[in-house]
């Protein structure tokens, strides 16, 4: 009888023990409380809060993408408590971030915004940054380099052993993200450039500010950028006029512009402009000859980003069609390649992203500077 007895206590307390294992495995109901993050404007990503983690899900990394990413956040403290299945995920992630490595010139702005730019350790191309504060760390070596994006010095990465690697992709295949990932190296690809509108792809500090735990840090900032970029929108449209304008150069025999629903037609719209190709609707740059062109916007009065080119000996020299239309007769040409890091690096392909109030400013600046007499530019300056 008291071996019986031994045995009913032996497997009531297997079943206690397995009942706590169980309580600390990872509950999959999400919380009745109000969503991690709100987003007004991007797609691309979306943060679900359930009761001890995150999950961070990544939908339109690049266009037409099939695939939907899915990562668990997870404190360190929480982390300590269960046990995560890592089939479920695409990568588990400690939060806060304490050491990082971005592949794009856009996301550094996000870091520096947040307070957390001590935190990136390496970046492949480091000429390409602009921002003196961060250059300010690759000076003193504490940002290393690690070649290009297309292929990374992975046994430089691995050195470093981040927590995790945002990068970008085109298609999800890297050889180098490859090897990293089968590291144990969580790598996530940042979708910011497949939004539709410069105020969606700016929305992605929200991005960040989840990894890092700055949710409400990264929402106020946004709100901020929101605020001045409609107030700057609403000041143009007090414009009495819509100046014509005139995009892009040609690259060998096409001319690349952008079409009418991307984010730069929209700062275009937004700025009260006459864009002259506003009404087209198809994906991606739009590509068409001289000849289209010209004849459509030879009396443009604006000309806006003509492509690589810092001057119009430059623009001239590499085809003299260019001078034939009245922006270039009237030296009505601004570009934002002039304004450069000191290695190098163009400045609008660094910040605009995180700051299209400051673009739309720019081109209010540009195209009504009645409207902004005393605002100084950010990024397009008259073409030398």
């Amino acid at each position: 009888m008291l071996h019986k007895k031994r045995l009913l206590l032996i497997i009531l307390c297997l079943f206690t023990l397995m009942a706590c294992k169980k309580s600390k495995s990872i509950d999959q109901t999400p919380n009745t409380s109000p969503s991690l993050l709100e987003l007004s404007y991007a797609e691309g990503f979306k943060v679900t809060n359930y009761k001890t983690y995150n999950i961070l899900t990544i939908s339109n990394p690049w266009p037409k993408a099939e695939k939907t990413y899915r990562y668990a956040l997870i404190s360190k403290s929480e982390a300590s408590k269960m046990t995560l299945n890592k089939e479920d995920f695409d990568g588990i992630i400690i939060t806060p971030i304490q050491n990082i490595v971005v592949t794009s010139t856009t996301h550094i702005p996000a870091l520096e915004l947040l307070g957390v730019e001590q935190s990136l350790v390496g970046f492949p191309g480091t000429d390409y940054i602009s921002s003196e504060k961060t250059r300010t760390r690759i000076d003193d070596g504490d940002i290393r380099e690690l070649g290009n994006t297309e292929g990374i010095n992975t046994e430089a990465l691995l050195e470093l052993r981040p927590n995790i690697v945002v990068t970008f992709g085109v298609d999800g295949t890297n050889k180098s993200l490859e090897i990293i990932q089968k590291s144990g190296i969580p790598v996530i690809y940042n979708g910011d450039w497949v939004e539709k509108s410069p105020l969606a792809k700016a929305e992605w500090i929200k991005f960040f500010g989840a990894l890092y735990n700055k949710v409400k840090e990264a929402e106020a900032i946004f709100t901020q950028i929101e605020t001045d970029y409609l107030e700057a929108k609403k000041l143009a449209s007090a414009a009495k006029s819509k100046p014509t304008v005139l995009c892009g150069a040609m690259y060998k025999d096409v001319w690349y512009l952008p079409n009418g629903t991307s984010p730069e037609a929209q700062f275009l719209k937004d700025a009260n402009t006459n864009y002259l190709w506003s009404d087209t609707t198809e994906s991606g740059s739009l590509s068409l000859s001289f000849e289209a062109v010209f004849e459509k916007a030879k009396n443009a009065q604006l000309w806006l980003s003509p492509s690589y080119y810092t001057s119009y000996k430059d623009l001239e020299e590499s085809s003299a069609h260019y001078t034939q239309f009245d922006a270039f007769k009237n030296k009505s040409i601004y570009t934002f390649s002039n304004t450069t890091g000191k290695t190098g690096g163009v400045l609008y392909y660094e910040l605009g992203t995180s700051r299209p109030d400051l673009v739309l400013k720019d081109m209010i600046k540009i195209c009504h500077p009645d409207l902004l007499p005393d605002y100084k530019s950010t990024f397009f300056n008259p073409l030398k």
